[in-house]
């Protein structure tokens, strides 16, 4: 394709929150980068926090940082993992980001002195920020997905927005794709097409109008020829513009569902693509879910977590054991283990049949005695461990509370007063008072000693991850650690930051300061994951 041929494709939900819009954006995404365009996602949400970085978990789900330290939605994750490209900040917007950058340029008068209105200055910047993702006129194809649901208030202006933003750039050029729910009634036994057919007339009364519906489905009520029919009469698509995105075992075959759909080959049609190449590559992708359906071995890992109640707090975990397990052709289990239960509870009735243990990062002191004792419990039971950001700073304290006698030894963050605080405030963090965005975020790099499970898993001696966390392994007591048997084989030199742990004789202890999780893609699985279920399958067997 040319550079000046653009093309937008809109992304938009209705009836219900929850139904796959990520996975749909992130789905297309595959199938489009496969036919060998070049193509970008972004996510647009209603929300008035500047960023997810200060929402609780339970409410949002897991906060995404991308390497340039843009704290986002667990959507941006979903991006990551299905297209495998590295996004930025220029990928994610908020009305609250909205509104701030506008009263910004107000209070210094770039307007002139202008009534500031959401239309059309509000609209102005949200329809800047969707092009300026491709300020270098590099993609083919932006996707943007409007989070929320239609007929949301705080998501009118980005309606609005589109809109106008489809008459500046063609008709032509920008397809509208709106996801809804086909709920089954029992009591009619018949599947409903009312509440898609309102979500639509919410879309039309605002000036847009969906070219494709995709249709979320559950168990074995699918779609048929006579529900498309239906649907294209009352939502003015074609009826071979409506698919199914039904109930499946992993995400990861929503791509193929939709591709046996010809979902892509209809997209590319309608914006008149034009492609050298018109064969989706799907076959990696074919064989990964072979294997995910059909695999060889299973090991259990417990995840000790406070935030257990909404698994989406942990949810680039949950899909990193899926990518290790595919790679080691194993079905990775995961028993949920809150972390403040290990304080009252017996630990070998807790981690019964558990094959290996993962703490991950989090925040406050909440369940941090029991996340020591998961440490303590792996590490003197042999058992294969990897601690995430607070995981590995707990299994820090765990070592030096039960192996170098420092008794009380703490983080800072815990217990300000403690004698032995080996995990502490960087110096330079300790006068901040906001949250938002105070943490060391983002891509750091690390040097990685040979010898280690570390460089075993990398195979490389400098590697890049990213950070989300204001505390540190305290210098002061790295001798001492060192000397008693804890290895610090992964170092920021150029702050002299510990970035990775290890204990020596053990089948495979680490702990790092980053978050792997977020570097895990469906077709390039993390190392350190990779790894981590590897040595969970060699305990496994070895019972």
């Amino acid at each position: 394709m040319s550079k000046n041929q653009t093309k937008y494709i809109f992304v938009f939900g209705g009836v219900l929150s929850g139904l796959g819009k990520g996975i749909v954006a992130s789905s297309l995404g595959y199938l489009l980068k496969s036919l060998n365009l070049n193509i970008t996602i972004q996510k647009l949400d209603p929300y008035l926090n500047v960023d997810p970085g200060t929402m609780n978990p339970f409410q949002h789900g897991e906060v995404f940082v991308l390497d340039d330290g843009s704290e986002t939605d667990l959507d941006l994750g979903h991006y990551e993992r299905f297209i495998d490209v590295n996004l930025s900040r220029e990928n994610t917007t908020s009305s609250g980001r909205v509104y701030w950058d506008v009263l910004k340029r107000e209070r210094k008068g770039d307007y002139l002195g202008e009534t500031i209105q959401v239309i059309p200055h509000i609209t102005d910047e949200i329809k800047r920020r969707i092009i300026k993702v491709n300020n270098r006129k590099k993609f083919d194809v932006i996707i943007t997905e409007v989070g929320g649901t239609v007929g949301d208030i705080e998501g009118q202006p980005f309606y609005e927005a589109i809109r106008q933003l489809i008459l500046d750039q063609g008709k032509e050029n920008c397809l509208v794709i709106h996801t809804t729910l086909l709920p089954f009634i029992n009591a009619a036994g018949e599947v409903k097409t009312k509440p898609t057919q309102h979500s639509v007339m919410r879309l039309r009364e605002i000036g847009l109008e969906p070219d494709m519906l995709v249709c979320r489905t559950e168990d074995d009520n699918h779609l048929n020829s006579k529900i498309k029919k239906k649907l294209g009469l009352f939502c003015n698509v074609l009826p071979e513009h409506v698919f199914e995105s039904p109930d499946v075992d992993s995400i990861y075959e929503i791509p193929l569902v939709l591709n046996s759909q010809k979902f892509d080959s209809y997209i590319v049609s309608a914006l008149k693509i034009n492609l050298k190449n018109n064969h989706t590559k799907l076959k990696y992708l074919k064989e990964a879910i072979n294997r995910y359906k059909n695999p060889e071995k299973d090991v259990t890992i417990a995840l000790c977590g406070k935030y257990n109640g909404l698994h989406d707090a942990y949810k680039s975990i949950l899909e990193a054991f899926i990518h290790s397990g595919i790679k080691n052709k194993a079905k990775v289990h995961v028993k949920w283990i809150d972390s403040e239960t290990l304080e009252k509870d017996s630990l070998e009735d807790k981690f019964l049949g558990v094959d290996g243990i993962l703490i991950p990062g989090g925040f406050g002191n909440r369940g941090i005695e029991g996340k020591i004792l998961a440490s303590k419990f792996s590490r003197e039971n042999k058992i294969p461990f990897l601690g995430i950001c607070l995981g590995m700073q707990c299994a820090v304290i765990d070592f030096a509370r039960h192996i170098s006698k420092m008794n009380g030894a703490n983080s800072t963050e815990f217990n300000k007063s403690t004698k032995y605080p080996v995990i502490d405030l960087m110096p330079k963090q300790k006068k901040v008072k906001n949250k938002g965005a105070t943490m060391r975020l983002g891509s750091y790099k690390c040097s990685i000693k040979k010898n280690s499970f570390a460089y075993n898993a990398y195979k490389e001696i400098s590697i890049e991850e990213r950070h989300r966390h204001r505390y540190e392994v305290n210098d002061k007591f790295e001798k001492q650690l060192l000397k008693d048997g804890l290895s610090f084989s992964g170092k920021n030199k150029k702050l002299n930051l510990v970035e990775v742990v290890e204990v020596e004789n053990h089948p495979w202890f680490v702990g790092v300061q980053f978050h792997p999780e977020l570097k895990s893609r469906i077709v390039k699985v993390h190392p350190l994951f990779k790894d981590f279920i590897a040595a969970a399958i060699k305990f496994n067997e070895a019972k």
